[in-house]
């Protein structure tokens, strides 16, 4: 790309972000405020129906049926109320557009790189962003791509001036792409099509557990000369970082899972886990529990169930995991927007609609390490929620009327509702 080139991209994005600014982010709650008529889905299962919230300097003050109004009185009759959805192993704010690599920064060069931090790449005035707010999507964790060790995810709420304002939870875990012992023929170079043995697999993951090692070193050794990425790690050792490991095979997340085990890392999740159903008792004995990818895709194999990614959740949820639901894949940004119809359609698989609400919000909450403040709408947790016209999980009535981050009153408008307003006056007017 030359000078001219360059240059001219970068005065399109900056009159693009000029021209369409985000909403400004809301103040702080000031005066309790009483949501009253509406069913609040709690997001542990269960519900109450003709409920009465109040909520006072962001927590949530009071809910029941027997509550006395407070401060400002928003009557939901007939609506309904949810918790805010969190979205895990995000790129939100890390990327605006795909096709302008300027505004992409979701990767970063190396293959071991854990000091990574996600958080301070984070724009919180991306025009994306902005648009999770309307389908009900508060919160994310923030999360590198790329390499065998990305770096650090960051947990941060969706309406927010900068990525500071923005925190709710910092350094929550380092992500770390297992390596596959099988893979795609490359068909470009002769290679036959379809599945074939990675025979560098038992070299990439001696890899890997050479890095833990040295890490857990690291951490026990006060006279080693300063290294960033070792540093790091200290946090997966004594419980205060989650190792989130990004595999999809049953041979590949078991040797993750004991590979993490043997070396002291405390906390894991699956990211992914295409094939966990096979192996759930090793889930639950490990306590391990699974961020299941997109609901809406494809099979990965030619031999498996036509409708494998739909009723997977179903299956670990049966059997006992802890599960929750993420966007990960093509598009993943655009389409985060969706995961209260990823939950949706997994009612249709015979799930509960309440336990598939979990999934989205509670179970998520609960994964990240966060469930002490957000994923439930229970007395003394932070007024993160929404109010829906009809059931959020239907995207014919996923209509917000209102929503709240803290307790702070937030704009529904974005980008795509300002032009939606505006062409729909147009062509009213004719």
């Amino acid at each position: 790309m030359n000078v001219l080139h360059k240059i001219a991209t970068l005065v399109v994005v900056f009159a693009t972000s000029v021209g369409f600014a985000q909403q400004t982010p809301a103040p702080k709650q000031t005066q309790a405020i009483t949501i009253t008529g509406a069913t609040a889905h709690i997001g542990n299962g269960s519900i109450i129906d003709n409920s009465t919230i109040v909520f006072e300097n962001g927590k949530i003050t009071a809910i029941g049926t027997n509550v006395a109004s407070k401060g400002k009185v928003i009557d939901a009759s007939g609506k309904h109320v949810y918790p805010g959805i969190i979205a895990p192993v995000s790129t939100l704010g890390l990327g605006e557009i795909d096709a302008v690599r300027p505004t992409i920064d979701d990767d970063e060069i190396g293959e071991m790189i854990p000091n990574i931090r996600s958080l301070i790449a984070y724009n919180a005035e991306s025009k994306v962003v902005e648009s999770m707010r309307p389908n009900g999507v508060l919160l994310a964790q923030v999360t590198p791509q790329g390499g065998r060790i990305s770096g650090t995810s960051s947990i941060v709420q969706l309406d927010a001036w900068n990525w500071e304002d923005a925190t709710v939870k910092v350094d929550d875990g380092i992500h770390m792409n297992w390596p596959n012992s099988f893979r795609r023929g490359r068909w470009w170079l002769g290679e036959p099509r379809g599945y074939k043995p990675n025979k560098d697999y038992s070299k990439d993951t001696d890899e890997v557990r050479a890095f833990l090692v040295n890490g857990k070193a690291y951490k026990n050794s006060k006279d080693q000369p300063k290294n960033e990425a070792f540093k790091a790690m200290k946090g997966l050792f004594d419980g205060s970082k989650t190792l989130f490991i990004h595999a999809d095979g049953e041979k590949e997340m078991i040797d993750a899972v004991t590979t993490a085990k043997e070396h002291g890392v405390q906390k894991v999740v699956i990211v992914g886990g295409y094939e966990a159903h096979k192996i759930t008792n090793f889930l639950k004995k490990n306590d391990i529990s699974v961020l299941v990818r997109r609901v809406h895709t494809t099979p990965e194999r030619e031999d498996d169930d036509y409708d494998m990614p739909y009723k997977l959740p179903k299956l670990l949820a049966d059997a006992g995991v802890t599960v929750a639901l993420q966007a990960n894949g093509q598009m993943e940004r655009m389409n985060t927007r969706n995961l209260a119809f990823y939950a949706g359609h997994l009612v249709s698989q015979g799930m509960d609609k309440e336990k598939a609400l979990q999934l989205i919000t509670g179970n998520t909450a609960k994964i990240l390490g966060i469930d002490d403040s957000y994923g439930t709408l229970e007395k003394g947790k932070s007024a993160t929620l929404f109010i829906s016209e009809g059931d959020a999980l239907d995207m014919r009535t996923n209509i917000l009327t209102h929503a709240f981050i803290d307790g702070r009153d937030i704009s529904l408008e974005t980008h795509q509702t300002e032009l939606w307003n505006r062409y729909m006056d147009k062509y009213e007017g004719k």
